[in-house]
């Protein structure tokens, strides 16, 4: 159940005309009075021929007539109006229930609390099966205001407790983190003009785009204005950047002039503060590539620094980063990443934008590899080979989990239910993205003899797994590249034991093919051979020595004084 609170507003007659009207946009049928603070009395122009919206309107208005003109204290924003709708898939409400969820809810917003005969006056229009309408005038009998502030959240506890009385889908506990919802101006314009999104969604999309472009602020909107979008900012007498807003192109008022939005209207999360925290929390390197090996990308880079994840998870302010930092590396990715992929990698980094964001503060500066992670990738001129991206998409998945569970754990319900949406597409492109790499593997093989070997191997690293991992379709696969890493130096237990510590198996849906991904970021350089090693070291050191000049040994001869010589 939604109860959606409106802006206060300043004329009843023309809200009432609606309601008993014939509808916009959706059919009014039958619209009629199903409670209010009086029924007795109450004119209801739905059901009585001879009541009329202005009588209505009158009866309600009375105690603001009153403070207009005896009490000498004026107020024009006295219409509050809160639509009450249930999900499609609930039964439908008869009269008497929704009276009952009426009265509860103006009970819970402060508009006519329980037992107070001096509230505010208010009805509830009923004109579908799905929905009412509740309106009030917010002057009490006594011409005092009504304590309205922090009456969202009250209704909406209150809906979460008649959802649960009256066996109704029951939605999340709202934290106050979320976006609000577009309301039906919006989403009635976005349809006038063609526009999938309203403006806010839409513009929510590419600021959230644009993130991993920028070193910080100035840079970001700078980005945005190249990429079509109006933006206006608020500067003090300093100059400093105290604020900013932002415009979808075509999105004019009535007048012509640019509809602008602040940033935290667009998200909690994109205010100016929450940027600039974000964003100044890595200092640009000059010279990226200079820390990186010829064999080391920025997509091996972000698949390291999803690795160290779980470690940063333990301290909140950290884990909060970590995910909201994480949201920028699967935007990062998904711009980048092959055509095939990008939907549903799209799709991810949309969902996870609610898990981003919770009531718990971050320490932007504990995920600074991630996020430099996230601003490599966008800004390479080359794509990931398969092995790389499968890695990567593999460690992302990886991580959506352990968000998932941090979010849980910590009762944020739409955060965690966003998580595990996202981890949905995330896994769908996982598959995808490991496709070809396996498909290419399983063209050869180890014998039978190393593959018995292998199994040994896996039994020791992995005894909990072992039978999963060995009956998973991919093994035969897996055991080609553990053959291959050996062949590299490397020692196969080793190896799947290292990748079976850095990630617990019981949630893989195929945990062979997570080790392949695993094995091969972690073993695509060979490893040193320490004799070899030793060995080239002394000589090393031989050379050296042989190519220092000689030296000769010291004199016999007597020293001779200085002064006249002996005859």
């Amino acid at each position: 159940m939604i109860a959606a609170i409106k802006p206060a507003g300043s004329n009843t007659r023309g809200l009432l005309a609606y309601l008993y009207g014939p509808g916009r946009h959706d059919e009014h049928l039958d619209p009629h009075l199903v409670a209010g603070y009086a029924m007795l009395g109450m004119p209801d122009p739905g059901r009585d021929e001879h009541a009329t919206l202005t009588q209505l309107a009158r009866h309600l208005d009375e105690p603001v007539r009153l403070r207009n003109t005896e009490f000498g204290m004026p107020v024009t924003d006295h219409v509050w109006h809160c639509p009450v709708r249930t999900a499609p898939e609930d039964r439908p409400l008869s009269d008497t229930e929704w009276a009952d969820v009426a009265q509860r809810i103006v009970a819970a917003a402060g508009i006519a609390p329980d037992g107070d005969d001096l509230a505010c006056r208010w009805i509830a229009v009923r004109h579908a099966d799905d929905h009412i309408h509740i309106l009030a005038t917010t002057v009490r009998e006594d011409g005092r205001r009504p304590k309205l502030h922090g009456s969202g959240v009250r209704v909406g506890d209150a809906c979460r407790q008649i959802e649960k009385d009256y066996g109704l889908r029951q939605l999340k506990k709202g934290d106050g983190t979320g976006t609000r919802r577009p309301i039906q101006a919006e989403m009635h314009k976005a349809t006038r003009l063609g526009w999938k999104q309203t403006s806010k969604e839409w513009l929510q999309e590419r600021i959230r785009a644009a993130i991993p472009h920028a070193a910080n602020v100035q840079e970001l909107l700078a980005y945005l204005e190249a990429d079509g979008i109006e933006i206006g900012e608020r500067r003090g007498p300093s100059g400093d950047l105290l604020g900013y807003k932002a415009g979808r192109p075509g999105d004019l008022a009535q007048n012509g002039e640019q509809i602008f939005h602040a940033g935290g209207k667009i998200a909690p999360d994109l205010s100016l503060p929450k940027l600039r925290a974000r964003l100044e929390s890595v200092v640009p390197e000059e010279h990226p590539t200079a820390r990186r090996d010829r064999t080391t990308t920025p997509w091996h880079e972000a698949t390291d620094a999803l690795d160290a994840l779980h470690t940063g998870m333990a301290e909140d302010s950290h884990a909060q980063a970590h995910i909201t930092a994480l949201g920028e590396l699967i935007e990062a990715t998904a711009q980048q990443a092959p055509t095939d992929l990008r939907v549903q990698l799209r799709a991810a980094s949309a969902a996870f934008a609610r898990a981003q964001r919770s009531r718990v503060r971050a320490e932007d500066r504990a995920a600074v590899a991630l996020r430099s992670a996230a601003r490599d990738i966008v800004q390479t001129a080359t794509g990931p080979d398969g092995s790389a991206l499968a890695a990567l998409v593999a460690a992302m998945v990886w991580a959506a989990i352990l968000a998932a569970r941090w979010h849980e754990a910590h009762g944020h319900a739409h955060q965690a239910e966003a998580a595990r949406t996202t981890l949905q597409h995330l896994e769908a492109a996982a598959d995808k993205a490991a496709a070809p790499v396996i498909a290419n593997l399983s063209l050869r093989g180890p014998d039978d003899n190393t593959r018995r070997t292998l199994a040994h191997d896996v039994r020791a690293a992995a005894p909990t797994d072992a039978d999963r991992i060995l009956a998973d379709p991919a093994w035969p696969v897996l055991a080609t590249v553990l053959t291959d890493a050996e062949a590299g130096g490397h020692r196969p237990r080793q190896l799947l034991t290292e990748a079976a510590a850095q990630r617990e198996l019981g949630s893989a849906r195929q945990p062979a093919r997570v080790l392949i991904t695993r094995i091969q970021h972690t073993s695509r350089n060979p490893a040193p051979n320490r004799v070899a090693e030793a060995a080239r070291l002394r000589s090393v050191a031989a050379q050296a020595v042989t190519a220092q000049p000689s030296i000769a040994p010291p004199s016999t001869a007597p020293i001779r004084r200085a002064g006249k010589s002996r005859r």
